[in-house]
């Protein structure tokens, strides 16, 4: 009988463990709107929603699987079915976390839900279909958007913003000092209803209000699809866009919430990591390329440079740069 080599036997090992470990992979399921949604990246598109960054910040055992959508409200995700796709995708033990409200408050009948009573009863419905699958649903309420405006602002169409065109000075007279809410009891009714239906809330309004208003009125257009005429190539005529986030902005954003994911469902914790920059050729990162993330590194402070899956050219590292690369399960550097 032939002997069966150490190494034949660790790669037979580490087969069958990736195999077991992809089958009882934990997935979490994103269901919401375009500030959660992933998007077009082709033409070096800047924009993101804050659930495309978030798989950057679980580890391997976890797979964040996106359904947001663009101008979805909680009635039309239902209507549309996109939510039987999710419940039909929903095995023991994932989780789908919930956020609505942008779209609920508009006035189409297509879109519109109110607070208290059918944008509950939505949420309900989510919450309960989740649960008979045995997953585990977390309710968000919505992001803030980023307003300023002294006077209140027309609640026109956010999927509108992508057609406007940058203003030629930053400064925009119109704005003060403080970020004013613009969701209302849209705001309040998720809080509602994961208190009366014992699940998990994480407050996404709070958390992306202080971070808003702690940048200020200036600082805080870095978050969103804010650019000036010739600002950026994908944008030649500029952007005002107070609701969208570009890559920075939906990095933060979901750097923030995984941080709250990990008190509000303790079960998550061991499960979430943060890194200094994130490469992922899908654009689920902030850098596409090793090297990008080398060549924005710091000199001298010490970043962890996460890579994602795939075959990747091994950059180039300058004296004075202090770079460790974490590499994700299928992320091998080119021989």
């Amino acid at each position: 009988m032939k002997k069966i080599s150490i190494l034949a036997v660790a790669l037979l090992l580490a087969v069958v463990f990736t195999a077991f470990k992809k089958n009882n992979a934990i997935t979490v399921f994103m269901i919401g709107d375009s500030t959660m949604a992933n998007k077009d990246i082709s033409g070096g598109k800047l924009e993101r929603g804050w659930g495309m960054m978030l798989q950057g910040f679980f580890t391997d055992d976890v797979v964040v699987d996106n359904h947001a959508v663009n101008g979805r409200s909680s009635k039309s995700f239902i209507d549309e079915g996109r939510w039987q796709a999710v419940v039909e995708k929903i095995k023991p033990g994932d989780y789908v976390f919930i956020q609505f409200g942008h779209n609920d408050e508009k006035p189409h009948p297509s879109r519109h839900t109110d607070p208290g009573t059918t944008f509950d009863a939505n949420l309900k419905k989510f919450i309960s279909e989740t649960r008979e699958k045995g997953g585990i649903p977390v309710l968000f309420n919505a992001v803030v958007r980023r307003n300023f405006f002294l006077q209140e602002q027309k609640n026109d169409d956010d999927e509108a913003l992508r057609n406007t065109v940058g203003a030629t000075s930053k400064k925009v007279k119109e704005e003060g000092d403080t970020l004013y809410d613009t969701h209302g009891a849209y705001r309040d009714a998720p809080r509602n209803v994961a208190k009366e239906m014992g699940v998990a809330f994480v407050d996404a309004n709070k958390i992306t209000h202080e971070l808003e208003q702690g940048l200020g009125r200036e600082e805080s257009k870095k978050l969103h699809m804010w650019f000036l005429p010739g600002e950026v190539e994908s944008v030649p005529e500029g952007r005002q866009d107070n609701t969208h986030y570009n890559v920075y902005g939906a990095t933060v954003v979901a750097s923030l919430l995984s941080k709250e994911i990990a008190v509000q469902v303790p079960a998550l914790k061991k499960h979430i990591r943060h890194y200094d920059m994130v490469v992922a050729a899908d654009g689920t990162g902030m850098y596409f390329t090793p090297q990008d993330a080398v060549d924005a590194a710091p000199a001298g402070k010490k970043v962890r440079i996460l890579v994602s899956r795939g075959m990747w050219k091994k950059p180039s590292v300058p004296s004075g740069k202090k770079v460790k690369f974490i590499m994700r399960s299928g992320a091998e550097w080119m021989k």
